[in-house]
């Protein structure tokens, strides 16, 4: 059976300024997100499914028809602020959407297959997708079986401002132990890495993280039976902060969630690719650069889809 794609694409690039998904950054204005697509269909992946917001549906389905036409099959699921587990009710004045672990409730409750879930706006590289294909294909695999590829801390920063990542630890059989979602990461001027973890009173803890840790850059892949057991976590977050108008419920803590209730286990699959991205205006014109040297080198036809 081959795999779905699920992209997260309803964040609206706040600190970038705009809507960055569709942001043309390779040679022929090609997306971030395209190259995810061509990575993931070379690797095995069937179909893709667009998390998307409401309000850019007809502009985000337009895109798509122009870029990719009849090349594989795509469908789109909106993450709003009212789908959520029945009894539950949106917060009174809330405008942006619960976040990623609530992108996947949405997505999930359409895809019957194993599948891989990763954001709309980051450079995964192809080994990435080939790693999680192989995974995903694998026909005896037990119920709670899931992976991500762990990506070198240092390796995804960004020289114009902090980023946030799930900081992850792995037993010696490969299997995820902890995911810690650190936020403000940054590289100071003597080389030191520098983050901090907000604590259950909502102080801050900092941290001197290792330039070789591993952190999930929001690529996992799951199966179906994930989205029970998103539900039941949906249900308990939205009850904690009902009355919040900005805390989102992450990825990365619903899957240490699961792992720390025995629920689930997560591998760490080894990969070779390399991650890069767009969080800040600033960091294009380098992403653009490397893109290119991408295509010139062979790795990528031009234009990617025809």
């Amino acid at each position: 059976m081959r795999p779905t794609l699920i992209i997260m694409a309803a964040g609206m690039g706040s600190r970038y300024g705009s809507l960055k998904q569709m942001d043309g950054v390779g040679p022929s204005g090609e997306t971030l997100m395209d190259y995810s697509i061509y990575d993931a269909l070379e690797a095995g992946f069937e179909n893709v499914v667009f998390v998307i917001r409401k309000d850019f549906m007809d502009r985000f389905k337009q895109l798509c028809a122009k870029r990719y036409g009849n090349n594989f099959p795509y469908d789109f699921v909106t993450q709003d602020l009212d789908k959520l587990p029945v009894g539950m009710a949106p917060t009174p004045g809330r405008i942006k959407p619960w976040g990623t672990g609530h992108a996947l409730w949405v997505a999930a409750k359409k895809v019957d297959k194993p599948f891989a879930i990763i954001n709309a706006d980051d450079f995964y590289g192809k080994d990435a997708f080939c790693v999680l294909a192989d995974f995903l294909k694998q026909q005896d695999k037990d119920s709670g079986s899931y992976a991500m590829p762990g990506y070198r801390l240092e390796n995804t920063l960004s020289p114009s401002g902090p980023v946030s990542r799930g900081i992850c630890s792995r037993n010696l059989e490969g299997l995820l132990t902890s995911v810690t979602e650190h936020y403000g990461i940054q590289k100071e001027n003597d080389g030191a890495i520098v983050s901090h973890t907000v604590l259950s009173d909502g102080t801050k803890e900092y941290h001197q993280p290792a330039a070789d840790a591993l952190c999930s850059m929001n690529c996992w892949g799951f199966l179906p039976d994930i989205y029970e057991k998103t539900t039941q976590r949906i249900r308990q977050f939205l009850t904690q902060y009902k009355n919040d108008l900005s805390a989102e419920y992450h990825l990365p803590t619903l899957v240490n969630e699961i792992i720390q209730a025995e629920e689930g286990r997560c591998h760490v699959l080894e990969t070779t690719a390399q991650w890069f991205g767009v969080t800040y205006k600033e960091d294009r014109p380098e992403v653009v650069d490397r893109l290119a040297a991408l295509h010139t080198s062979g790795a990528y036809p031009t234009p990617l889809f025809p």
